[in-house]
């Protein structure tokens, strides 16, 4: 009996240990792949980022160089580019339909915050992403995909820009105050990955809208402007 309960046990630290090693070889790869390929997807933005280094025993990682694009109709090069998030994955959580992070750390992000001809660009992204969930939705998608409970989203030390049509891709610096956000989709006992973009969407555009000014900012674009035709038309006086 004491033999084939070694046996037992020699045999679960062997699936533990070949878990572990698969989780080593592929779990990084599969984030990144994830990442890029349903953030594109839902934003209708290009979404790519450098790496991802998540250890199989902690949960805890980096994700480095995330660029989110900006979609179709806008002038500036990007969303948001961030050189480094921290991230902490409750590892035993994978496995079931309710995927437990335990944080996300977004530091020092470079956001630009864009006013098009009838839009923002976060608006923009957010209706891309609630276009995109309720087709997954109608194409039963979602009923049986992983949902997400964030215990931490925390946004630190974000240099921000602004930027209206008329100014051609132009930008001005504005403030952009720490952003925090605790027990995302908990209430809902989970929630997809598009309704954590449109909590975060939502969250950015709640703080960006009063530093900046867009009537402000589409006068300064019309003066450049004005200032251009004006000094072309004095060359050929």
């Amino acid at each position: 009996m004491i033999k084939k309960m070694a046996v037992v046990l020699l045999v679960v630290a062997a699936l533990i240990g070949a878990t572990l090693y698969w989780l080593a070889g592929n779990m990084d790869r599969m984030v990144k792949h994830a990442i890029e390929s349903y953030g594109s997807e839902m934003t209708q933005a290009k979404v790519s980022l450098g790496a991802v280094k998540i250890s199989p025993s902690s949960g805890k990682g980096l994700i480095s160089n995330l660029t989110v694009g900006n979609p179709t109709g806008f002038k500036t090069p990007h969303v948001l580019q961030v050189a480094q998030l921290e991230v902490e994955i409750d590892l035993a959580s994978l496995t079931q339909d309710v995927v437990h992070i335990r944080r996300i750390a977004i530091l020092a992000p470079d956001v630009i915050y864009e006013k098009g001809a009838s839009q923002t660009n976060l608006d923009a992204i957010s209706s891309h992403i609630a276009n995109a969930s309720s087709t997954r939705q109608g194409d039963g998608v979602q009923k049986t995909g992983k949902k997400l409970i964030v215990d931490l989203l925390t946004m630190q030390n974000a240099q921000a820009q602004a930027s209206a049509a008329l100014m051609n891709g132009k930008t001005v610096a504005i403030a952009l105050p720490d952003l925090t956000l605790k027990d995302i989709g908990r209430a809902k006992g989970g929630i997809t990955a598009g309704e954590l973009g449109q909590a975060i969407t939502t969250a950015l555009t709640a703080r960006l809208s009063p530093a900046a000014n867009f009537d402000r900012l589409l006068k300064s674009g019309s003066g450049m402007l004005d200032q251009v035709e004006s000094s072309v038309k004095k060359l050929f006086k």
